[in-house]
């Protein structure tokens, strides 16, 4: 790498170690994730009956990863509701999304390049919830690596490790949505990068910090866009996640053909089985045009070939008669 690219990078990584999440990028990320629970099946009934109950949803989507961090860490919950100006600009957005009049706010938030832009400003404030965690957990117990990676995954997704508590604040429960048991693209991109944050604070990632926030957060903005796009959810490193599950957690050495099949699911295989079932129908009606005594048939068909053979046979028999 030459000078001036050397140069370029660094002064690429300290304008974005030195960018202010505060208010544009809280604003984006509050917007996200109002948005997102708005969309949920029953939000819009439930601000109807209970605004409370959906706004102590919204502030749980909103500050999840503060509240988590709080109760893993022995510190008040509710620490998060002491900064006013956050919980204020929550609130305001909250009650825009919900209530505004003709849903104007959510009809212009909802419009693609709107939403491109505000998720890919989300996006860079995981990176700063991330790095906050680890060092957070840093502070208090030194270079405990798994507590490290805990606390920094707990702080960027915490909104969808505690989304059963969120749901039974809006009277449901649904235990298979549990983030643990099956995990979101959110969740796994922040414990990759609680991972590599909690690896550089020891000192077992040789790159420098700031390095590492440019790189980890131009490829989530990037992966991010790139889904919203083209309208794809799979996870960028599904092939090396099941790769790895086949060989340590199922004992066995898997397939090519196995593991495409695992990894992008219905894709590969609806289109070989649909692929596959044309050629066979298509096989199997030229061989009933080349030798139609041979065709197995339907059940309407198979009666319309029986009664005929058996007037062929009366006739036969009447004409040797």
């Amino acid at each position: 790498m030459s000078f001036f690219e050397m140069s370029s990078l660094d002064e690429l990584s300290d304008g974005l170690a030195n960018l202010p999440m505060f208010p544009y990028f809280e604003i984006a990320h509050y917007i996200v994730s109002v948005l997102a629970l708005r969309e949920q099946q029953g939000a819009i009934g439930l601000s109807r009956i209970s605004p409370l109950a959906c706004w102590v949803s919204s502030m749980l989507h909103c500050f999840g990863g503060a509240v988590l961090t709080g109760i893993m860490l022995a510190e008040p919950p509710i620490a998060p509701l002491s900064n006013s100006n956050n919980i204020l600009l929550a609130s305001i957005i909250w009650y825009l999304v919900f209530y505004c009049p003709m849903d104007l706010v959510y009809s212009f938030t909802t419009l693609l390049p709107v939403r491109v832009v505000l998720s890919a400003m989300k996006e860079v404030t995981r990176t700063w919830k991330i790095l906050g965690g680890v060092t957070l957990a840093q502070d208090k117990y030194q270079d405990n690596l798994l507590i490290m990676i805990t606390i920094g995954w707990a702080r960027g997704a915490g909104g969808g490790l505690i989304s059963n508590f969120e749901q039974l604040v809006r009277g449901i429960w649904r235990p298979e949505t549990n983030e643990l048991i099956r995990m979101s693209y959110p969740t796994k991109i922040t414990l990759m990068g609680a991972v590599l944050f909690a690896l550089q604070e020891t000192q077992y990632l040789s790159v420098e910090k700031r390095h590492l926030m440019l790189f980890y957060t131009v490829f989530t903005v990037v992966n991010k866009t790139r889904m919203m796009l083209t309208g794809s959810s799979s996870f960028p490193f599904s092939p090396i996640e099941w790769f790895l599950f086949e060989i340590l957690f199922m004992g066995r050495f898997p397939s090519y053909t196995l593991s495409l099949r695992q990894i992008y699911g219905n894709f590969i295989i609806g289109n070989g089985t649909s692929n596959r079932g044309r050629a066979t129908t298509r096989t199997a009606t030229k061989e009933c045009k080349d030798n139609r005594h041979n065709c197995p048939s339907s059940p309407v068909r198979g009666d319309r070939g029986t009664r005929r053979a058996k007037d062929d046979d009366t006739k036969d028999s009447k004409k040797y008669k």
